[in-house]
């Protein structure tokens, strides 16, 4: 347990039994709070207040939601096999995981079958079950082994809409629509909507949900009462981004640092997918726990990148760029000379990120104003579900972008969503360019975008905003500009 706070390694651990006999959180915590560490050889102030921050921040960290790369592909392996079972016509996630929170609760999957009984008979004696905590007629809920909690409905097709819409919530969104029925003098649960005299209106899909109310179909990804049923009443719904859209991925590794493709192996493998232009961005020489390229190194992949784009001919185009890193001292890790021959520079944070906020605010800033910057990648370091991102004044740095043109990730690795979906939404409303890329190590990582599409949605954005959604020559155009 120890050995989860941030800066505590085995030889402090051993230190702390061996001097205090310490073996739990809550007896470290006592003998920070108590001034005991200071006293310990290799130890002081500063390293006992850290020690108590590490703790606290353990403590935010630690909840019983489960991060969505988790959860998403375990609930679509349940309900793949569900889907298959006969008489079942329809089938989703509902809840915080169709929203494409970037945590949630438990996992809800919903089932259409004319017959209940055989999906949740079937539902409940699965192998990955561990216990049943209840099964009913239509609804049955379960515990998985990995702890996970997992619920299901089923109800007839003919139910489907209202089913579907009631259990993607979020709640706060189905308050309003149901305040919406009642001024029409009606009421509305996952079954139908009912009048007052007991008739009801059944729907069917979620699209006759919203029409009955008066609404055009609202995506589920922005349900979550943030003005959405006000821009669905005035005709201002954007239309959001679509993983068609996508046309090129601006971030990613090869075997030149931490990847494990080569360079044409990333670009034939992105072409395949539809691709028309990638980045390749290796970790630049101070991370060398990536194996982060010297500027020697540096220019000898940059004739690999020039032999990879004539192998692939005129419809497909590698930039040869970096992902540098800003330092703790907030220089930058490559000089100005280097970076002006490069096709695209990504900054980042990997380090040092429980400084100030001031202070890891005037790294990023600093990155954010350099004139051949072209994005800020995954801006506070965060990794899901366990370290947290650094504490950034995000309003200042996205004022910054929006000024400079610096494009900002949304890195769609689901251990990152970095840009956060509420970040999104304002850097949108300041017109920061934003970018959805993979951060790939792994050709196989390329199918991890729809994560950060969701990221996106939930932010609002919409195609025209995402520069990676541009032609080439539009996206030239910009780097070029900035």
């Amino acid at each position: 347990d120890l050995l989860h706070i941030e800066g505590v390694g085995p030889k402090k651990v051993k230190l702390f039994y061996d001097q205090l006999q310490i073996t739990t959180l809550d007896e470290l915590k006592a003998a920070a709070q108590a001034g005991k560490l200071r006293q310990l050889s290799g130890m002081g102030a500063k390293s006992e207040a850290k020690i108590l921050a590490g703790i606290e921040t353990l403590a935010r960290l630690q909840t019983d939601r489960t991060p969505l790369g988790e959860a998403w592909p375990i609930a679509q392996a349940i309900l793949a096999e569900l889907a298959d079972l006969p008489g079942v016509t329809q089938h989703a996630v509902g809840g915080s995981l169709r929203r494409m929170r970037e945590t949630i609760g438990d996992i809800d999957l919903l089932v259409a079958a004319a017959d209940a009984a055989p999906v949740m008979d079937h539902f409940v004696q699965m192998p990955q079950v561990e216990s049943v905590v209840g099964h009913g007629p239509t609804k049955s809920r379960v515990v998985l082994q990995n702890g996970m909690g997992v619920d299901l409905r089923v109800l007839p097709a003919t139910h489907w809409g209202t089913l579907l819409s009631y259990f993607t919530g979020s709640k706060a969104h189905n308050v309003r629509l149901r305040e919406l029925a009642q001024k029409q003098g009606l009421s509305l649960n996952e079954y139908a909507f009912t009048y007052p005299d007991g008739r009801e209106i059944i729907c069917a899909t979620e699209e006759e949900v919203y029409q009955t109310l008066g609404l055009p179909y609202i995506p589920p990804a922005l349900r979550e009462d943030r003005g959405e049923i006000e821009a669905a009443q005035q005709g201002t719904l954007p239309f959001l981004i679509q993983a068609g859209d996508i046309v090129a991925d601006l971030h990613m590794h090869t075997t030149w640092s931490d990847g494990r493709l080569s360079v044409l192996e990333m670009a034939q493998a992105a072409r395949a997918q539809g691709l028309q232009y990638i980045a390749i961005t290796d970790h630049s020489v101070s991370l060398g726990i990536a194996n982060g390229l010297s500027v020697e190194r540096l220019w000898q992949q940059a004739a690999e990148v020039r032999a990879a784009n004539e192998a692939l001919g005129p419809d497909f185009r590698i930039f040869h760029g970096t992902e540098m890193e800003i330092r703790a001292d907030g220089a930058l890790d490559y000089p100005d000379d280097v970076l002006a021959q490069l096709d695209f520079v990504i900054a980042a944070l990997h380090v040092s990120l429980r400084q100030p906020r001031e202070q890891v605010t005037a790294r990023v800033l600093a990155a954010v104003n350099n004139p051949h910057v072209d994005m800020l990648a995954h801006p506070t370091g965060r990794l899901l579900p366990d370290r947290l991102g650094a504490d950034l004044d995000m309003d200042q740095i996205l004022l910054a972008a929006a000024r400079t043109g610096t494009i900002v990730e949304i890195n769609a690795n689901p251990r990152r969503l970095d840009l956060q979906d509420s970040y999104v939404r304002r850097a949108l409303e300041l017109g920061v360019p934003l970018a959805i890329n993979t951060d790939a190590h792994h050709s196989d990582e390329f199918a991890l975008r729809h994560y950060g599409i969701a990221t996106a949605q939930r932010g609002w954005a919409t195609a025209a905003r995402v520069v990676n959604a541009w032609s080439l020559d539009r996206f030239r155009q910009h780097i070029h500009h900035n």
